[in-house]
Parts: structure tokens; C-alpha cells; sequence
């Protein structure tokens, strides 16, 4: 098992306003929280699910950089979405980032999000003792 818990913050105003980590180390596992393709007050990708996918899960994967890990070390995966005909799309931006890792995965429709220009909100969680980078 590996040190203390520790938590990082990105730059999203939404972990101040409600008191929360965007990523937080615990043991051995590293859980990254809800992650949405905006960045300050820009969205990535407006209107476009894969771009958004890859932009949210390159936020997530930053986050875990914080930690020394990378897409290997990617244990499980949640996929939330405002369309079920953005799957395709979604799907396709999880397999390039995660093909060769296969992490276990969740998609769930959702009503939406605090954003509503946004179509994609991401999960991840690692484990320390896989292989990183």
C-alpha cells in the first residue's frame, strides 16, 4: 500500500464551489472524478461527443499524471452521456485512448449535466501497481 491519501485540484470553478478533489490518491488506487471537456469557462468540442470524449479523458489522464500514472494504469472507467446516439462516437474516443489497457467501463445516459453544451462527463480510476505511462 502506498502513503497517505492526497487530493489535487484542477482548474474547474466546480471543485470550489462544491468543496471537492479532482483526483484523490488513497493506498494503492487513484479515483478521478467527474471530468467535463471544459477547461476555465471553454468547452472542447462543443457539439461534438468524440471531441469532447477525448478532451474530458485528457483532462482525467492529467489528473492522473499529478500521481506519476498514465493511461496504463487505467483499472475502470464510467462514460456518462446526454444521448445514447453519441455512444458510438464516445466509444471510439475510449477504445484509441484505452484499447490496449481494456479497463473496465460503464456507460450510463444521463438527464445532463451543470453545463448543458456539455454531451460527455468521464471517471477514471488507477491502480498504483499497474504498469504507468
Amino acid at each position: 500500500m502506498t502513503g497517505a491519501v492526497r487530493r489535487t485540484q484542477s482548474d474547474d470553478p466546480w471543485e470550489e464551489t462544491t468543496g471537492s478533489a479532482r483526483a484523490v490518491a488513497a493506498g494503492d488506487l487513484v479515483l478521478v472524478g467527474g471530468t467535463m471537456p471544459v477547461t476555465g469557462t471553454v468547452l472542447q468540442g462543443e457539439g461534438d461527443p468524440y471531441e469532447q470524449a477525448r478532451a474530458a479523458f485528457g483532462k482525467a489522464l492529467a489528473a492522473l499524471d499529478e500521481f506519476g500514472l498514465g493511461a496504463g494504469s487505467v483499472i475502470r472507467t464510467r462514460i456518462y452521456l446526454t444521448h445514447l446516439r453519441d455512444v458510438d462516437a464516445v466509444a471510439r474516443a475510449h477504445k484509441e485512448l484505452f484499447g490496449a489497457v481494456r479497463p473496465v467501463t460503464t456507460t450510463v445516459v444521463v438527464s445532463g449535466f451543470v453545463d448543458s453544451r456539455v454531451l460527455v462527463e468521464v471517471e477514471v480510476e488507477a491502480y498504483r501497481g499497474a504498469t504507468t505511462r
